[in-house]
């Protein structure tokens, strides 16, 4: 019998139905989450697409590794995102500077239509670019990062920037998909391989209330800055979006112009199964997206009322590419914490997998993250008889900590395990499958 076989809920993204997202253990109704949407969202699917799926349908992404779509897909839980930039695919409201966009139907693009895309070409060395200007700054400091995809012409590097000046800004590589330079920490860039020579770069900004250069650029530059660009060099584009926050999130079309459009929260919740009270394991297989987010983001089991009884496995304030990863008991409304693990950017970075296997037992409270022990404990207490009752994508009873990012695995066992069973629960089999799983290229 392996470990699986003990499990008495497992979740593995699979099947699915307009506001449930399927178990497959246990097999009947009880063991699925309810879910909900609230407006459609994009998910990539199982041939590399970007698509829209529908009003509360839970969306299974499919990750990609260097341009290449991965054969099993995670959960996508996001929060509440809007795209500043109207009408997406008939590309109004930006001003063309030195630079001629024109429209391009001879290729396709990331979801597999030929509409929306744009050849930008420059026509001089001053900067070439398309820039969007009017984006509302509300009344404090917000951050915006905004993203396009973009696809090689004959030019070999472009940048994202914001403000005249360029004190946040991006040159990416497109020939080998690399960041090639940045200046400004506000919200470090980033590049993804989509395939078909597709790359969505991103970029962002912390923007002051009456700031007089409130606008964004995407410029065909030189390897080393925004500001200097090469005349007669061509860049093909798609998607542009512009949304207040600290991550990119995924695509938000917009199909209206002058009408913005906003992509409502993921919500996934109360999965009921027969839980043993006394001993049993919590586990997940899991990343969180947003390095920003000050809340915890949480995977419980409990009884539905806040941190009366519950184990919890929390992804804690990753801001800076240092994440903490948190389990707790809180049993009768006692909290044990049972251990603050802090994982740097030095060694696995927030936006990563971690496995994290939690077991609540008398006087046998233990934690494995990634194949180690990390905490013990030998507290004298347990669960009444009856007391667990749900598993949740979210803190015991609060929907302030909800989880945000995508799932591979959440399982719960009804029995205490070695610490041999847990190493292996928590485990990459081969380096190759460590590296598989964690998006790593192997060169």
């Amino acid at each position: 019998m392996s470990i699986y076989d003990k499990a008495s809920l497992v979740q593995i993204p699979s099947g699915y139905k307009s506001g449930t997202l399927y178990s497959v253990v246990p097999n009947d109704a009880d063991g699925d989450f309810d879910y909900s949407g609230g407006t459609n969202g994009t998910r990539v699917n199982k041939d590399g697409l970007i698509e829209t799926v529908a009003v509360d349908t839970p969306r299974l992404n499919y990750p990609l590794l260097n341009g290449v779509v991965q054969s099993n897909p995670t959960l996508l839980l996001e929060p509440s995102r809007t795209n500043r930039i109207t009408d997406t695919e008939g590309w109004g409201g930006f001003s063309e500077v030195q630079a001629v966009l024109s429209n391009n139907t001879s290729i396709t693009a990331p979801d597999g239509s030929t509409l929306g895309i744009k050849t930008l070409t420059s026509s001089s060395t001053t900067q070439p670019r398309i820039e969007w200007r009017g984006i509302a700054v509300p009344a404090s400091a917000t951050t915006y990062v905004w993203s396009v995809f973009v696809k090689k012409g004959t030019t070999r590097y472009v940048a994202l920037s914001h403000f005249s000046d360029d004190t946040q800004w991006a040159v990416f590589d497109l020939d080998n998909g690399v960041i090639q330079d940045e200046a400004g920490s506000d919200v470090p860039a980033k590049i993804e391989n989509y395939g078909n020579g597709w790359y969505r770069i991103s970029k962002g900004a912390t923007i002051t209330t009456g700031q007089s250069t409130n606008y964004f650029k995407l410029t065909i530059a030189t390897p080393s800055s925004p500001s200097v660009g090469v005349s007669g060099e061509t860049v093909n584009i798609w998607g542009f979006q512009i949304e207040i926050g600290l991550y990119v999130s995924s695509f938000i079309p917009t199909t209206t112009v002058g009408s913005i459009t906003t992509r409502g929260a993921d919500d996934c919740v109360d999965a009921q199964a027969d839980f043993n009270d006394a001993e049993g394991v919590l586990y997940v297989n899991a990343k969180i997206n947003d390095p920003s987010d000050a809340d915890d983001n949480d995977f419980s089991l409990g009884d539905g009322s806040f941190i009366s009884n519950s184990v919890e496995i929390s992804f804690r304030n990753p801001l800076g590419l240092v994440q903490t990863i948190v389990g707790k008991c809180a049993i009768d409304g006692s909290t044990l914490s049972l251990t603050n693990t802090t994982i740097t950017d030095q060694s696995i970075k927030h936006d990563l997998y971690h496995k994290v296997a939690y077991q609540y037992k008398q006087a046998d409270f233990k934690m494995f993250v990634n194949g180690f022990k990390i905490g013990t404990s030998t507290y004298n207490d347990i669960f009444a008889s009856g007391v667990l009752s749900r598993v949740s994508f979210e803190g015991n009873g609060t929907s302030s900590t909800k989880f945000r990012g995508e799932t591979k695995e959440l399982m719960t066992f009804n029995s205490a395990m070695t610490d041999i069973e847990l190493e292996t629960l928590t485990s990459y089999r081969s380096f190759n499958s460590m590296a598989k799983e964690l998006l790593f290229t192997i060169e």
